[in-house]
């Protein structure tokens, strides 16, 4: 541990904290707490929506993924980023004219039944829940390669400073970590694969020449089929990916920080160019790692490769920008944490507790009270379930939620938004299905069953996709359709046409905005 790398850490977490104090000031009410009041502007919220996305999984997995696997591990950045286009041409104006504070608020502006709200909510803790695995475990894993520590002392403190910035800041705090952090990864990023790139004479066939010579694969390093060898399983991994972001409820939450639609399809038109450029890097990032470092080497760190760009960064720039970039990935992860728990918080506290068994019949302290308390119980219960999932990919984990967020939002969000005939029993149809099949399917497939033991058991895996978007994102689009007929239609005819008026023009948001 050398001061280099202490002082990176304490100005790093330094600088967040004092955002916090700052934001903490001006959160006294439950709009505050939850959207920043609504007072975010287009580019911020891009930013802020950015750092978001460019997670543990996408700084740390998806590096680590390219530098194993090659070509497979860039199918996570590609689809990342076409992701980007489904919430922009589809859900961004739409959510944030039916919306208020969480995604169950979208739904229920349709559905106002205390089951559909809690379906939604359910789906909700769930994919946060694995995301913040997926951070904290990358977390676990950079702490103690700098400092030296046990993985589950790392986590615990990690787990500590999240649950702070959000209890005391809310999401105005939580939006400039992550504006702070964006800015600082995309700085990294792109330092980290200039040096690259100079190592290879500035010369990017250079550098495919090297990297086709660099591993036991050879050329077939640059294609597809080292690590998903199955066609179905790359198809069914990019379903997720590209149709997760649409029903993510940490991206979708913040559509609701802006004053107006029009802002928010400006905040994805940011994140978009902001995530096509991060995403482009980490081909230099990935590729670097496996002709620098060795993938013997980055496996010997961490079995996932998770720790390919820490590993890069010291190479290229010894101690200094080991520390920087570790420092910098510390953020990325205590911004996007903090966001998490925000979210999951909010769907105990405002969907759970206030609307379902308070009838939202609470006061802005109650409100503000029963967020705090939602987040000290979400940390926790990730906190526990991070210290058992060590020798899992990030990127896997983050996919996972992805599958989630395909299957048993984006169906609900689409049908709620476009179709006239969808019903409540629909709605609950298609949100329990989508979640039940990916859990069920995610215990059986390869990332938790192996024979090697890079997996959470040892034995063979029953079920053969690494993710099982392709089977359960058809399930519950099917579910609501099947629901929704079978059911009595509902008479909600003007409320359809009221949803559909305020969802595409925007008039009538008076009574929902903040």
């Amino acid at each position: 541990m050398s001061i280099v790398t202490i002082s990176f850490f304490l100005g790093i977490v330094g600088l967040t904290l004092f955002v916090t104090y700052l934001a903490a000031k001006k959160t006294s009410s439950a709009s505050d707490f939850y959207t920043a009041g609504g007072g975010l502007k287009g580019w911020q919220n891009g930013l802020a929506i950015s750092g978001d996305y460019l997670s543990a999984a996408a700084f740390l997995g998806v590096s680590g993924a390219i530098a194993l696997s090659g070509f497979d591990g860039f199918f996570f950045s590609v689809g990342y980023v076409v992701a980007n286009l489904v919430v922009l041409y589809i859900i961004a104006e739409p959510l944030r004219n039916l919306g208020r504070y969480t995604l169950a608020d979208m739904i229920t502006a349709r559905f106002n039944e205390k089951r559909v709200r809690a379906a939604a909510a359910l789906s909700t803790i769930t994919i946060v829940i694995l995301y913040m695995i997926a951070q904290l475990v990358g977390a676990g894993a950079l702490i103690q390669l700098l400092f030296g520590i046990d993985y589950w002392i790392a986590v615990l403190i990690v787990g500590i400073m999240m649950t702070i910035y959000v209890l005391f800041g809310g999401m105005g705090a939580t939006s400039w970590v992550q504006i702070i952090k964006a800015c600082l990864l995309l700085f990294g990023t792109g330092l980290m694969s200039f040096l690259v790139l100079r190592h290879f004479d500035y010369s990017i066939i250079n550098m495919f020449d090297k990297v086709s010579q660099a591993t036991e694969h050879g050329d077939n390093f640059l294609n597809s089929g080292v690590k998903y060898t199955n066609g179905f399983d790359s198809i069914s991994m990019l379903i997720a990916l590209v149709l997760g972001t649409g029903g993510l409820p940490h991206i979708l939450m913040r559509f609701f920080t802006v004053k107006d639609a029009r802002t928010a399809r400006t905040s994805i038109s940011w994140t978009t160019w902001i995530t096509s450029i991060f995403f482009t890097l980490t081909i230099f990032l990935g590729f670097g790692a496996a002709a620098f470092v060795g993938v013997k080497d980055i496996m010997a760190a961490n079995a996932a490769g998770n720790l390919a760009a820490p590993l890069l960064a010291e190479y290229l720039g010894g101690n200094v920008l080991l520390s920087f970039i570790c420092a910098v990935a510390f953020a990325t992860i205590l911004a996007v944490v903090s966001g998490l728990v925000l979210t999951g918080a909010s769907a105990i506290s405002h969907d759970l507790y206030g609307e379902i068994l308070k009838k939202g019949q609470l006061t802005e302290k109650q409100q503000m009270l029963a967020a705090r308390v939602g987040s000290i119980v979400l940390a926790a219960c990730s906190i526990l379930l991070a210290l058992g999932a060590q020798s899992l990919n990030v990127s896997f984990l983050v996919s996972f939620a992805f599958c989630i967020a395909a299957s048993a939002n984006l169906p609900v969000i689409l049908y709620t938004i476009y179709w006239k005939r969808f019903t409540s029993t629909g709605a609950i149809a298609a949100t329990i299905t989508g979640l039940v099949s990916c859990l069920v399917l995610g215990a059986l497939s390869p990332n938790v069953w192996n024979l090697e033991g890079t997996a959470i058991f040892v034995g063979e895996a029953l079920f053969p996709l690494t993710n099982p978007a392709i089977i359960t994102v058809p399930l519950g689009f099917l579910a609501g359709y099947i629901g929704s007929m079978l059911s009595k239609k509902e008479e909600n005819d003007d409320v359809f046409d009221e949803i559909t008026v305020k969802a595409n023009t925007g008039m009538g948001v008076s009574d929902i905005s903040h």
